[in-house]
């Protein structure tokens, strides 16, 4: 019996480009393609380096991992599943990198935080409803810091995410069944 290969992404740019780091097999866990985060980062370059960034459900870290590889100069990965938290801690292990691997329940962790963020990933499991109540977590808490970044990875079909008006939206595309958007915080001074 062939033994299966472990499953893999790809860092495509910045210092660990090409990097290869493994994540667990978990069903749900979909990391962003490369085609994906290749567009997604072109979009942020300029507001990627010392950024804190965090990445809500970070599952197999793609994005997080991504930010740090092109200088953020911190990130908080959330995941929930215990496998993932675990494949995650390895790769910030693997790659020295300035990363805290939470494993929480997103919603509450952004019910309770106090930290702002320059760049927010939020790309939730499709299908369970998540976006709307976290967008609302991460307004009420103010957590994207005026001209911060939010970026919202979603399958086609997302009811109204009710966003605030200062969010302005900077791109949006769609790739196969994922509609990504990029939000700006542009909130008056």
């Amino acid at each position: 019996m062939a033994k299966k290969t472990p499953n893999r992404l790809r860092i495509i740019g910045g210092q660990w480009r090409s990097r290869l780091l493994s994540f667990p097999e978990i069903e749900g866990l979909r990391p962003t393609t490369d085609r994906v985060r290749e567009t997604l980062f072109n979009w942020l370059a300029p507001y990627i380096p010392a950024a804190h960034v965090l990445d809500v459900f970070a599952g197999s870290g793609a994005l997080g991992f991504e930010a740090l590889s092109r200088g953020a100069e911190h990130g908080v990965l959330l995941e929930k599943n215990a496998k993932a938290v675990k494949q995650l801690k390895e790769n910030c292990q693997v790659l020295s990198c300035n990363a805290d691997v939470v494993q929480t329940d997103a919603l509450v962790f952004l019910q309770n935080c106090e930290q702002a963020f320059d760049v927010i990933f939020l790309d939730p499991p499709f299908n369970k409803g998540l976006l709307p109540s976290c967008l609302q977590a991460i307004q009420d808490k103010d957590l994207l810091k005026e001209d911060g970044w939010i970026y919202i990875e979603s399958e086609l079909t997302v009811p109204d995410l009710n966003l605030p008006a200062h969010w302005h939206l900077h791109r949006e595309k769609k790739a196969g069944q994922v509609f990504l958007r990029l939000f700006q915080n542009q909130s008056a001074s």
